[in-house]
């Protein structure tokens, strides 16, 4: 993944905190305990502490932020024409959010069945017939929830804004305030110190301490993002964000939506990794991700449950390749399946992926 930073002046590169951001990141690690083995703790106590009702109408839209994070996360980056910062509180954040055009806030909540264009854009599924049969069509492989919301939000999007700001509201009254006020402080002193990497050191220096998998190419005027997600954004006109978070490990976030601003949401911190798997079964997973179609697969698998079909579209190969390449996948334990429907899903076992590098580790060290 690229972002072109020609000529972009220093300054124009801003480090910050977002409340809402945060919030969006604390809502995963909620729904997907797995990929953050080190915030087990804090899951565990705050689901335990959810009034029933919270918990439902956090499960009614979990999909804004458990298999893709959602942009309606960081409205600011979608904000035309200004060079707007993040809010100072999740209320700010909020507004900045209610502030967004219907257009801009509907395609950042349809972004979880319109992953495969994200990146090209597109004509607005509130005005084209076509774009608004394709959402719908794909949200109805993802389950009779996603439909439901994806239908409410086209024919009212004011309604389905009201809703969700007042579950965002209701999660920081149950329990993202008190995280928030002891999150806050460390991630902006992490800002403030980025900030001065920066200015005293550079851009490249800058980079590099957030994160190994950022790379500077200052002749081609290009920052490259190590990810298997394919895709490149411009942050020439409009300038670049980075946010710290401590619930995002292992996740380097990029948001390259087209028009908006550019930003990248990356961790404070790595946990420990679970105990190891055997060498043996080790081996074999290692050789089943060794295939590039397979190890492509499995960056559409890890975010979201995916049909045979929707694979073979989205990679271009026919639906028995993509069956052969699943069956290992399944024999080395990498892959979980299960029907909805008249539809078969097939997604990542991300917490037996997470395992494989201290796997590895040990494996060679015992």
């Amino acid at each position: 993944m690229h972002i072109d930073i020609t000529g972009l002046p220093p300054e124009r590169i801003v480090f910050g905190t977002s409340p809402l951001a945060e919030l969006g990141l604390a809502l995963h690690a909620l729904s997907e305990p797995g990929h953050h083995p080190g915030l087990h703790g804090w899951v565990t106590a705050t689901s335990a502490s959810l009034e029933p009702d919270l918990a439902d109408r956090m499960s009614e839209a979990d999909f804004l932020w458990r298999n893709t994070f959602s942009d309606i996360f960081m409205p600011f980056a979608g904000v035309r024409g200004t060079d707007a910062r993040p809010g100072t509180t999740l209320a700010e954040d909020l507004d900045i959010l209610d502030g967004l055009d219907d257009e801009r806030f509907v395609s950042a909540a349809l972004e979880f069945v319109c992953a495969g264009v994200y990146g090209a854009g597109g004509l607005s599924p509130l005005s084209d017939a076509e774009s608004r049969s394709q959402a719908l069509e794909t949200a109805a492989a993802r389950g009779p929830r996603q439909v439901e919301f994806s239908r409410r939000l086209l024919d009212d999007p004011a309604s389905v804004r009201g809703w969700i700001r007042r579950l965002f509201e209701d999660c920081d009254q149950a329990f993202f305030a008190a995280t928030w006020q002891r999150a806050r402080i460390q991630l902006a002193a992490d800002a403030r110190h980025k900030t001065e990497v920066l200015r005293h050191k550079g851009l490249a220096a800058a980079m590099g301490a957030v994160s190994a998998a950022l790379s500077l190419d200052e002749e081609g005027g290009r920052l490259s993002v190590d990810k298997l997600a394919e895709g490149r954004t411009d942050a020439t006109s409009t300038g670049m964000t980075l946010l710290p978070t401590t619930f995002g490990w292992p996740h380097l976030t990029v948001l390259h939506a087209p028009d908006w601003r550019p930003v990248i949401l990356y961790p404070v911190h790595r946990p420990e990794l679970p105990s190891p798997a055997s060498v043996d079964l080790l081996r074999l997973r290692m050789e089943a991700l060794a295939h590039p179609m397979r190890m492509r697969m499995c960056r559409n698998l890890a975010r979201s449950p995916y049909t045979t079909g929707e694979l073979a579209e989205l990679h271009g190969i026919t639906a028995p390749e993509v069956s052969r390449h699943l069956a290992v996948l399944k024999k080395a334990g990498l892959v979980t399946t299960r029907r909805r429907g008249r539809y078969v899903l097939h997604a990542l076992d991300l917490t037996v992926v997470a395992r494989l590098g201290s796997d590895f580790l040990e494996g060679v060290l015992r």
